[in-house]
């Protein structure tokens, strides 16, 4: 399967509450870190919910 590097590009302060959690459920703490997660359904809406404030790669 594939795998995705997940960036968070943009803050969440000011964001509202579903997007903070969606962020953090997707392991993203600060600005500028990403994480590897596996490219499926579940990760693709989460990522949908939030593309504003991320970067999303294929690995």
């Amino acid at each position: 399967m594939a795998k995705l590097k997940i960036t968070l590009v943009k803050s969440v302060i000011g964001k509202p509450e579903t997007q903070r959690r969606t962020v953090r459920a997707l392991g993203l703490k600060k600005t500028n870190r990403f994480v590897i997660q596996e490219d499926t359904p579940q990760i693709r809406g989460a990522i949908n919910k939030v593309s504003h404030l991320l970067k999303v790669e294929e690995v």
